[in-house]
């Protein structure tokens, strides 16, 4: 007999909404171009060695890009890059997605600029997480700007953070 789950999804995503993320955009290069997506799921996981974990919806178009290139970068956004985030969380195809924004390479992959930081990582790992599956990356590569805001998602909307007065 299946047990019924212990809440239903939207009151867990409200309830998960409570926690304040920060908003990053996973690129990557792939044989027919740079592909990439918008994600609040990503965390530091080690210092030695420097890793990073990031969550990928099982449907996602990048997640096969990303398996077959085994190099990703991380970008952070900032305050005022929420048109970029809402690009990258669209449907739209990789190019239309790329054609919406200015960016670089770093290491191999595309790092957006503009972005507050970026990581470029080779993957370690791809692990299941129910419907979705985590990536484990190393970190081989990295710049932070030294000003500006981080763009924030809390419950179902972006916000920016102020830094306090010196």
């Amino acid at each position: 007999m299946t047990q019924p789950p212990a809440t239903d999804p939207r009151t867990f995503r409200d309830t998960v909404g409570a926690f304040a993320t920060g908003v990053t955009v996973v690129t990557v290069q792939g044989a027919d171009g740079p592909a990439g997506l918008t994600t609040n799921a990503f965390s530091s996981l080690s210092l030695d060695p420097p890793l990073i974990l990031v969550a990928f919806d099982n449907g996602s178009r990048t997640l096969p890009v990303l398996r077959e290139a085994g190099r990703f970068a991380v970008n952070v956004l900032r305050a005022g890059q929420e048109e970029t985030a809402a690009v990258f969380a669209s449907k739209r195809v990789a190019a239309e997605k790329f054609a919406a924004v200015t960016h670089t390479e770093a290491h191999g992959v595309p790092v957006l600029d503009g972005a507050l930081a970026w990581l470029v990582c080779d993957l370690r790992e791809l692990l299941p997480g129910g419907d979705h599956t985590i990536g484990v990356g190393e970190v081989i590569g990295l710049h932070a700007e030294p000003e500006g805001e981080p763009l924030v998602f809390w419950r179902g909307g972006y916000w920016a953070v102020s830094a306090p007065e010196a």
